[in-house]
């Protein structure tokens, strides 16, 4: 605009950014029982602008599910390519910022139903991605079965927080930056520590179980193992 001012379109994708933000936060600290008034008061906006920018609750959801499963996907793509440590720190740098979306995540898989299967299986097809990059990269070993492999870290990463979190609930229910970096001072030097060194000094475990299925997935791992 002549004046310099913002034109319309700015302002509307910057007040509907800033209601997507407010949402996550209120979803990630209360669950997905919150109305749409207070996440409209805590973006600075009337209800009627929420509902003309997404239409319902469910459609601002969607949107929130969308910018989520985004950002942690940009951040965990990072974490396994070549600088990947150095990320990771960068990643533990960022926690305050980083703290509502992981909220919103442990209450969209923790909510159950078929949103949260949902949103579980796009966690899981993100991860087929990104740890495929990783085993192209050079920084992840392959498995024999990629997709099952993907399914479970991604079970394991939401289980592991959730019981966590469970046991050791914040005094604030809103301070998710303390909850989560009481969760990595706890779990986080074991967890760093089996994944790079693994657990047992030899294949006898894997051997017999892979007797046991009889028709073990052989994708690109078996080519690297002892068994015949």
């Amino acid at each position: 605009m002549p004046d310099g001012s913002p034109d319309r379109q700015t302002v509307d994708a910057t007040a509907r950014a800033r209601i997507r933000d407010a949402a996550i936060r209120r979803f990630g600290t209360e669950g997905f029982a919150v109305g749409l008034r207070a996440i409209a008061l805590d973006a600075g906006v009337s209800p009627a602008l929420v509902l003309h920018h997404f239409g319902s609750k469910d459609g601002l959801r969607r949107e929130c599910d969308e910018h989520v499963l985004g950002v942690i996907r940009e951040h965990k793509a990072a974490a396994v390519g070549p600088s990947g440590a150095t990320s990771a720190f960068l990643a533990l740098a960022a926690i305050d910022e980083l703290a509502p979306l992981v909220g919103y995540a442990l209450h969209s898989v923790g909510a159950g139903g078929e949103t949260a299967r949902s949103f579980f299986d796009h966690f899981v097809a993100d991860a087929e991605e990104y740890v495929a990059a990783g085993v192209a990269a050079g920084t992840i070993k392959p498995s024999r079965d990629e997709k099952a492999r993907a399914a479970y870290l991604t079970l394991f990463g939401f289980g592991a927080m959730l019981l966590d979190m469970s046991l050791h609930p914040p005094k604030d229910p809103t301070d998710l930056s303390s909850a989560i970096r009481g969760y990595l001072d706890r779990s986080a030097l074991a967890s760093v520590e089996l994944f790079t060194q693994g657990l047992y000094t030899d294949h006898r475990m894997l051997d017999a179980y892979l007797l046991y299925v009889g028709d073990p997935p052989r994708g690109a791992a078996a080519s690297d193992d002892p068994t015949p």
